[in-house]
């Protein structure tokens, strides 16, 4: 796996059981409606270890900018905070959310290829969501 892959738009197409994850990270019903109402495109820009990833949709833009093995500040689209920390692991990218505060719940999301779709993944305790995306 290189990083040069994951490079460029994606569009989601497939989601599988992402409002069940939404509720398990403690996302309230109407905040979990919009989000899987949305479907965002993911912008990546990879520089090095250096990565740039900007999720676009009707719901609320964002945007990670990171480097890979260290940890930081990271505020997802519905204002929780983590410390995260993203790297490759078996070829795949490895994002690794620890909360910070105690009513939050740490997150992995895990992306992958599966032929020409890039796969996330979601995982907080025993909820796992299912997405795919392929490239504009």
């Amino acid at each position: 796996m290189s990083a040069e892959q994951f490079i460029g738009r994606w569009k989601l197409v497939e989601s599988e059981n992402f409002e069940d994850y939404l509720k398990e990270v403690g996302i309230g019903l109407i905040l979990r409606k919009a989000a899987c109402a949305a479907k965002p495109t993911l912008e990546i820009k990879v520089e090095g270890d250096r990565w740039h990833v900007n999720q676009l949709s009707t719901f609320k833009n964002t945007t990670l900018d990171f480097t890979l093995g260290v940890e930081f500040d990271e505020t997802t689209p519905d204002g929780r905070q983590f410390k995260s920390t993203i790297t490759i692991e078996d070829g795949k990218v490895v994002h690794r959310q620890k909360k910070v505060k105690e009513s939050d719940h740490d997150s992995v999301i895990t992306r992958w290829f599966e032929g020409e779709k890039l796969i996330t993944t979601l995982q907080s305790g025993s909820v796992v969501s299912r997405r795919a995306y392929i490239r504009e």
